[in-house]
């Protein structure tokens, strides 16, 4: 992986988050696109919603960027994450699918 700037779609992404703006939340991801939240998988614009209304959007999140790397269609972004529901150092890897995201996955950072 090499560290580059953050692909349009990922970096929309967290100035959404970081707005707390659902719509523009899920507009980010296309019609098919899943979270991977710890293995718990949501598929499709309802599914992530209902996840994001209690752990994302919903508890209020904001992604402190400490360390990105692109290869490919993947991103990786290592953020300080603080909301309402969790905090800690995570590492998100987006899966990019022209201007939007096929998927997120979340792990421990």
């Amino acid at each position: 992986m090499t560290e580059n700037t953050l692909p349009k779609p990922v970096a929309s992404f967290i100035d959404v988050v970081n707005r707390h703006d659902e719509d523009g939340f899920l507009d980010a991801f296309t019609s098919d696109g899943f979270v991977d939240d710890w293995g718990r998988t949501f598929t499709g614009r309802e599914a992530i919603k209902r996840w994001s209304d209690r752990e994302f959007i919903g508890a209020r999140g904001t992604m402190t960027v400490q360390r990105t790397a692109v290869d490919g269609d993947m991103v990786t972004v290592i953020a300080d994450w603080r909301s309402n529901h969790a905090n800690g150092l995570s590492q998100f890897d987006f899966r990019v699918a022209g201007d939007k995201l096929a998927s997120m996955t979340i792990r421990e950072g």
